[in-house]
């Protein structure tokens, strides 16, 4: 199988869990802290490689022992870094507030390092693009990254996956890039300006999305599950519940990891989005982001489950 290769970045996280968050100036005490693995592209990555796929990874790290944290969780994963190391900046570091009550988070990331990802880092990497099944970015890293990476992957005829996250004005130059983009629901409004909160307004935006360029539509929508939506059709794929949800963090990440694997596989794209939802609904039911991603037999025996 060609490997997925994905661009991203890796930042530590420091995850914080209290009550609700502080107002300014307003100093409250924490119920736990957690120091362990983020960044949206990395997560990516180690979901997809628990999940059974060959993975690179290209990105910026510092020089430093959260460089350290990044080495060895890829190394546990199996994925295969394609790094940058970039001395005058540092590993990118994220806040996280988990809400005890709920499992909501608010996230504050800053990239360092992989911040400063360029055109011509992803330039050096271009033949390694060339040569995947699956190509994965998001909007972590300055877009014209993004941007050039997706352009060589669509000439050589790799299948892309646009993760917009965070959400961010994109050009329909860019978007046409996207054989699937896979915004969540505050991501779909920020890219159309419709509102997303029902099944039926992720239709309206995804319809809205399609005709900007992009080839296919996956909104995921939370206890909701995911809505695929092409030119031909469109599938609905209720949440895959594996448990109570502890964190909802990494959940995202884990579907795009679990849905870039199924397709590289060539299973049918909503199979592949029900792989993805088993995937995150797994996620949710652990602490943290990257550790919490499963195992390919995890998510193998829920779909076997839910099936059954």
């Amino acid at each position: 199988m060609k490997p997925i290769v994905i661009l991203g970045i890796f930042v530590a996280d420091t995850a914080y869990r209290a009550e609700r968050q502080p107002k300014m100036g307003e100093t409250i005490l924490g119920t736990s802290f957690v120091l362990g693995p983020g960044g949206k592209g990395s997560n990516q990555s180690v979901a997809a490689a628990m999940a059974g796929g060959r993975v690179h990874f290209i990105t910026r790290l510092g020089a430093d022992a959260f460089a350290d944290i990044a080495q060895a969780t890829w190394a546990k994963a199996g994925v295969m870094p394609e790094v940058k190391v970039d001395r005058e900046s540092y590993t990118g570091a994220a806040y996280i507030f988990i809400e005890n009550a709920t499992g909501n988070n608010a996230i504050i990331v800053a990239p360092g390092a992989a911040g400063r990802v360029s055109a011509e880092d992803v330039e050096e990497k271009a033949e390694l693009i060339r040569s995947a099944s699956i190509f994965v970015t998001q909007l972590e890293q300055p877009i014209p990254a993004a941007l050039r990476a997706l352009q060589i992957a669509r000439a050589a005829g790799v299948t892309t996956i646009l993760n917009p996250a965070p959400a961010a004005s994109l050009p329909d130059e860019m978007l046409a890039l996207c054989d699937y983009l896979t915004p969540n629901e505050s991501e779909a409004e920020a890219l159309t300006g419709l509102p997303v909160s029902t099944v039926d307004e992720a239709k309206a935006a995804a319809s809205a999305l399609l005709a900007k360029g992009v080839g296919a539509v996956v909104i995921t929508l939370g206890d909701k599950g995911a809505l695929y939506h092409d030119a031909t059709r469109t599938v609905h794929v209720p949440v895959i519940s594996a448990g109570p949800v502890v964190e909802t963090t990494g959940a995202g990440d884990a579907f795009n990891g679990g849905f870039a694997v199924a397709l590289a596989e060539g299973r049918d794209v909503i199979d592949a989005v029900r792989f993805g939802c088993a995937t995150a609904g797994i996620s949710v039911t652990r602490p943290g982001t990257a550790p919490a991603m499963p195992s390919r037999s995890e998510i193998e025996a829920l779909l076997a489950r839910v099936a059954g």
